[in-house]
């Protein structure tokens, strides 16, 4: 039925009065969505058996911090000071187990007390959350992403160096690293690192303890495949593939001692990978290293010019009309199968994108480095709670694509806070029972019931 015109108006004329005396007002009702499915998770439990006797002290309890610092990441605050929104909230409270919430100063000094022992046994909250999910794809192999990402600091933050940073050259910085499992779609580990290392710059000892992890976590006998960019080209990212028995493709830099310009320059047949894209093998010989390597090098066919032409006489072949890239592996892959396998390593970026902008990962809120390092564990862990619950209300695809796509659907945070995370809500107590009240829009009510339905909530008349 079409509606009138004039029903359609409504008149507003002088502003509303203002009062602040309403308790059991929360501002972020899908909290109670998330601690319902932390109930099922045990995770609270987890926290304590993991975590006891191994957090700093505090007139709070550790668990209660941490849960607090959970809820400040997945409703979208980015700095300590953002937890005076969070004051008074009801569900927050609940939330948390807090009767009081702390001040961000009490915060930021627990912060600053941690070290090394308390961030690896955050670490390991984050293992036991990422291995159920895993377990219950029941996959055959897992597909491992290892990339860094620069998180720019303060002139003074312990542990920051100036190196590499694109883009802020002369500031300090953290260049974190991180294990990225693709058909899950979960970081499995995070490892922060001082500003004045590459990627591949003590990268073998973060996958040596990424391998004891693995076999600690997953005894089955899982078989493993890494995907990693050009600066994990080292002899001994090779030596550790080899002895571990996984697959592994690496992006080849084009350094002017492995001479893959003239295999370029002297190639008369390539083979068709796709529109635009072609590609040779060649078996490699790297004399330094006594090894000898399948590399496969493409070509992708460019309708512009680009502004890496000038570097055809020094160190890379990219012309006006081709771009080449190579990339080693020893899986037993066909050109086309190897150039849609890399190009899913995109997905991490995509991540880190989410990680930085919805979880506050590039954010420093202390001035310690091991504080620091415990903010990025949290912000994988919340990253990680938050694709877990999403996961919960899916059912997995069985298909295992070339390019590794996550076996789920997610939705970015953002999404999620708007449309059912930070909605307004009322706590109320009726005959002595706790009661969450959302409105009525349908919307928000379809989103409440389809998640809370498989939650054990009970949803009133």
């Amino acid at each position: 039925m079409r509606l009138s015109r004039p029903l359609l108006k409504q008149r507003v004329n002088a502003l509303p009065l203002l009062r602040f005396n309403c308790e059991g007002l929360t501002s972020f009702s899908g909290l109670e969505l998330f601690r319902s499915f932390f109930r099922g998770l045990a995770l609270t439990d987890r926290l304590r058996s993991l975590l006891a006797d191994r957090l700093p002290g505090s007139d709070y309890p550790g668990v209660g911090l941490i849960l607090l610092l959970l809820a400040l990441l997945l409703t979208g605050g980015r700095r300590l000071a953002h937890l005076r929104a969070l004051q008074h909230d009801p569900v927050v409270a609940r939330f948390c187990g807090l009767s009081r919430l702390p001040a961000e100063r009490s915060v930021s000094r627990w912060l600053a007390k941690s070290g090394g022992t308390h961030v690896d046994a955050l670490k390991r909250v984050n293992d036991t959350v990422t291995s159920d999910l895993v377990h219950g794809l029941n996959l055959r192999r897992l597909t491992l992403d290892i990339d860094g990402s620069v998180v720019s600091t303060g002139l003074k933050v312990e542990g920051a160096r100036r190196g590499y940073n694109p883009h802020r050259r002369k500031v300090p910085s953290y260049y974190p690293i991180t294990a990225y499992e693709a058909q899950s779609g979960l970081l499995l580990k995070v490892q922060n690192r001082a500003g004045n290392v590459h990627d591949g710059h003590g990268a073998l000892a973060f996958i040596d303890e990424l391998l004891v992890q693995l076999k600690g976590t997953y005894p089955e006998a899982l078989h493993l495949e890494f995907g990693m960019d050009g600066s994990f080209f080292l002899k001994e990212i090779f030596e550790r593939m080899d002895a571990s028995g996984a697959e592994y493709t690496i992006k080849v830099p084009f350094w002017k001692w492995l001479d893959l310009q003239s295999h370029i320059r002297t190639r008369k047949r390539w083979q068709r990978v796709q529109d635009g894209v072609d590609c040779f093998e060649v078996r490699l010989p790297i004399k330094p290293w006594r090894r000898r390597e399948r590399v496969v090098i493409y070509r992708k066919h460019v309708r512009h010019r680009t502004a890496r032409n000038f570097q055809l006489d020094l160190f890379d072949p990219d012309t006006g009309t081709f771009e080449y890239s190579a990339i080693a592996t020893n899986k037993v892959l066909t050109g086309a199968w190897l150039w849609t396998f890399m190009n899913g390593r995109g997905t991490h970026e995509k991540v880190y994108g989410e990680l930085k902008s919805g979880f506050a990962f590039d954010s420093v809120p202390s001035m310690k480095y091991h504080g620091n390092s415990a903010w990025q564990v949290l912000s994988v862990l919340a990253f990680n709670l938050s694709r877990a619950l999403q996961a919960s209300q899916q059912d997995a695809r069985n298909v295992t694509t070339p390019s590794r796509r996550a076996r789920f659907i997610f939705q970015s945070i953002r999404s999620l806070r708007f449309q059912w995370l930070n909605l307004a809500g009322l706590l109320v107590h009726p005959c002595g029972k706790t009661t969450l009240d959302v409105g009525t829009n349908p919307v928000v009510r379809q989103h409440f019931s389809s998640i809370a339905s498989s939650l054990d909530f009970k949803i009133a008349a």
